[in-house]
């Protein structure tokens, strides 16, 4: 079994993570989380998205929040951009790459943005070629890429159909994301071999959420198969808003835990991870949902 050398890890912690809490997060928090991401060693992080704050209102202080950072070299900062409104406030920031979605379930794409699968990636065409005319890196986010909330199972067919309209708009790289996390390993290698039908392995990340606590199995079976490109949130932060009940991203520090087991180098320091993990989690009043921080901070005091 041959395994990845080294493994990059994308967090998205200050965004997926944060969006979903219900009380509003200081930007002052937000950029000292940013801060000590990059400070633990983390290459990547979604630091906010430009949507409507009538729809999201967590993510309403996205320039403040780009300003304030203090960036790092050698640290590539993205952006979530839903529309071309949402890219020019964007290109502000000057960010290093954006994000636009779309979902392998046609019902999940009419109830989540009023439209079908190819209409929403019609819509992105417009922003991807801004994006890439002003030099900024596009990746495409595909949701639901196992399982949807309202369609049940999805066939790979179905992803290979998103990954190929997300190619031919130009999008970059994609994330094959397991939104409400109810995936197993076959089922997430089908939706990764859909997906290199139109994108060489390089570009391609695995995205899994740990509802069904199967994050981890995932994310070894992407491994398997040459995967070395993974999102995760720092202390497990963000739930499924359509997933009743559902935790949110794999832990960042559980992943990492994952990797140095098996030799994968990431470049993450892992106790300033779990520092990190353990400090927003205590600034929103709640213990980590990281189980291998848990363990290690039991460890500590004990």
């Amino acid at each position: 079994m041959t395994l990845p050398s080294r493994v990059q890890l994308i967090d998205v912690g200050p965004r997926d993570g944060l969006q979903n809490e219900k009380q509003p997060v200081p930007a002052a928090i937000k950029i000292e989380l940013v801060h000590r991401l990059q400070a633990a060693g983390l290459k990547e992080i979604e630091v906010t998205s430009y949507v409507s704050p009538k729809w999201v209102p967590q993510m309403a202080d996205n320039h403040e929040v780009m300003q304030g950072m203090t960036r790092q070299p050698g640290v590539h900062y993205s952006v979530l951009t839903p529309n071309l409104k949402g890219f020019e406030a964007a290109l502000q920031d000057k960010p290093d790459e954006i994000v636009v979605f779309g979902a392998a379930s046609e019902a999940f794409s009419q109830k989540n943005i009023n439209c079908s699968i190819a209409e929403s990636i019609e819509r992105f065409a417009p922003v991807v070629e801004a994006a890439l005319a002003a030099g900024i890196a596009v990746r495409g986010a595909m949701s639901c890429t196992v399982g949807c909330p309202y369609e049940g199972e999805i066939a790979p067919e179905r992803v290979a159909y998103l990954a190929g309209l997300m190619k031919g708009i130009g999008v970059q790289r994609v994330d094959v994301a397991d939104t409400i996390g109810v995936g197993t390993p076959r089922a997430v290698q089908a939706a990764i071999e859909a997906t290199l039908q139109h994108f060489a392995l390089d570009a391609v990340s695995g995205h899994f959420h740990d509802t069904y606590g199967q994050a981890l199995s995932n994310t070894l079976a992407a491994l398997q198969m040459g995967v070395w490109n993974f999102q995760s949130s720092v202390a497990g932060l963000g739930g499924c808003p359509y997933a009743k009940g559902a935790t949110g991203n794999v832990a960042t520090e559980d992943v990492v835990y994952l990797l140095h087991g098996m030799g994968v180098e990431t470049g993450i320091d892992l106790d300033a991870l779990v520092d990190a993990g353990a400090w927003i989690s205590a600034e929103l009043g709640r213990p980590t949902g990281s189980r291998v921080a848990r363990a290690l901070l039991a460890k500590r005091t004990g």
